[in-house]
């Protein structure tokens, strides 16, 4: 039994595609790569982010059945033969492009906006009390100059 996010039968179920114990390893291995998660994590990840990655493995599998030569591949963005020229997303030559799109549904993977608050939300008193922007909230009275 082959420790993965996927089972032979969830690749069958997925892709059709049909892969041995060890082709499953091989793609649960490369899917731990551009994860950056390893299979025993998966008991303290979100059942959804199991499932992306699971999807993830299955399509790896399938894919790496079709690809000859992969561990042996160069890194490249463009190839040029006979007149015919590609060019390659990231890591289009190692990644299944399904495979991808499931990582992208991974919570850790996605982009994501972080609100930083500033020193003037936070319990309505500026870090710096003679800034202009905490005039409004000190008390106010006027400047008395000279013998007044």
């Amino acid at each position: 039994m082959v420790n993965a996010w996927a089972t032979p039968q969830d690749v069958i179920d997925a892709t059709g595609v049909s892969v041995t114990g060890q082709q499953l390893a091989q793609a649960q291995a490369a899917i731990e790569v551009f994860s950056n998660r390893i299979y025993p994590d998966g008991d303290r990840m979100r059942t959804r982010d199991r499932y992306w990655l699971g999807q993830a493995v299955a399509y790896q599998a399938a894919w790496m059945a079709g690809q000859f030569g992969l561990e042996t591949r160069l890194d490249a963005t463009q190839i040029q033969q006979d007149q015919v020229s590609t060019t390659l997303q990231g890591d289009g030559l190692v990644l299944a492009p399904m495979a991808a799109r499931a990582l992208r549904r991974v919570s850790w993977m996605r982009s994501r906006t972080v609100h930083i608050r500033s020193a003037f939300e936070s319990a309505g008193v500026s870090v710096n009390p003679l800034t202009d922007a905490s005039d409004d909230q000190q008390d106010w009275s006027p400047a008395r100059f000279g013998g007044a």
